[in-house]
C-alpha cells in the first residue's frame, strides 16, 4: 500500500518565523507528523500510563499491545512530534465488524474497512493546547487519503463523548466491551473521502502543486482548531488525551 496521497497530512509544519532556508540546517524540525514505529512504542506507553492510570486505573494497551499494533499496522498511527520529542499520538487498526466486540482489541483485520481508534493521548506537559482535536483532525484527513477506509470508530468513557463529537464522531450506543467496572460508550465517524484524494493515494508519485494546494487549507483549518480550544475550555483536562 502507497501512502504518498496521506503526504500533506504527515509532512512537518514549520514555524511561520523561520524561512525554509533556514530550518534545512536543523536536525530535526520544529513540529512533525508521522506513523510511529516499535522504536517509539516506549515513548507512547509512558505518555499513555500517565494520562490514562490516574483516571481510568488502567491503559487502553499496555506495551505488548502497543508493539504489537506497531509491527502489524504502523500506517494506522500518528505521532505528533516537537523537536523530536513525542508530544502526542494516535494508535489504530482495522476492524472488520458493525459493531466493536472483545476481540477489536487486540486483532488487526487487513481486510477490514473499518479502523478503530485505540488510544489518543497528549503529553501532560502539553495538554489544554489543543492538540489533541488538532491531531485527531489531521489523522480522519489522513484516512481519507487510504482507499479502503469507510469509516472510524472508538469506544471511550461517557465523560469524553462530548470531546469526540466536536470531531465529528456520533454515538452509535452502549459498547459491548467492558472492562472491569468501567462500560463505554461507541461512537463512529464516516470517512467520506474525495475521489481525487483516493487516487492519489494509489498514485506512484504526489504531484508537489497538489501538496502545496492541500497544505494552507491544513494550517487553516488547525488555526480555527487552535482557537476555538483558546476561547472555549469547557472540556475537562482529562479529555485532552
Amino acid at each position: 500500500m502507497s501512502l504518498v496521497g496521506a503526504l500533506p497530512f504527515l509532512k512537518p509544519r514549520l514555524s511561520p518565523s523561520v524561512s525554509p532556508g533556514r530550518q534545512r540546517r536543523h536536525t530535526l524540525p520544529a513540529s512533525e507528523f508521522r506513523p510511529l514505529n516499535t522504536q517509539d512504542a516506549i515513548s507512547v506507553f509512558e505518555i499513555e500510563k500517565e494520562a490514562f492510570i490516574s483516571v481510568s486505573g488502567d491503559c487502553p494497551l499496555h506495551l505488548d499491545e502497543v508493539r504489537h499494533f506497531l509491527t502489524l499496522c504502523p500506517e494506522l498511527s500518528m505521532g505528533w512530534f516537537e523537536e523530536g520529542r513525542l508530544v502526542a499520538f494516535i494508535i489504530g487498526s482495522q476492524w472488520d465488524q458493525d459493531r466493536l466486540t472483545l476481540d477489536a482489541l487486540s486483532l488487526h483485520k487487513p481486510k477490514g474497512s473499518t479502523v478503530h481508534i485505540h488510544v489518543l493521548a497528549v503529553h501532560r506537559t502539553f495538554r489544554q493546547q489543543g492538540k489533541g482535536p488538532i491531531l485527531m483532525w489531521r489523522y480522519l484527513q489522513y484516512l481519507r487519503c487510504l482507499p479502503y477506509v469507510r469509516r472510524a470508530v472508538l469506544m471511550c468513557e461517557d465523560f469524553l463523548v462530548p470531546f469526540y463529537q466536536k470531531s465529528g464522531f456520533k454515538v452509535q450506543g452502549r459498547c459491548s466491551i467492558t472492562v472491569a467496572s468501567l462500560t463505554f460508550t461507541e461512537m463512529q465517524y464516516p470517512v467520506r473521502g474525495h475521489a481525487l484524494m483516493r487516487r492519489n493515494s494509489e498514485a506512484i508519485g504526489f504531484p508537489q502543486t497538489s501538496v502545496l494546494l492541500l497544505e494552507e487549507p491544513i494550517q487553516r483549518s488547525e488555526s480555527a482548531l487552535l482557537l476555538e480550544e483558546q476561547t472555549q475550555r469547557t472540556e475537562p483536562e482529562s479529555a485532552d488525551v
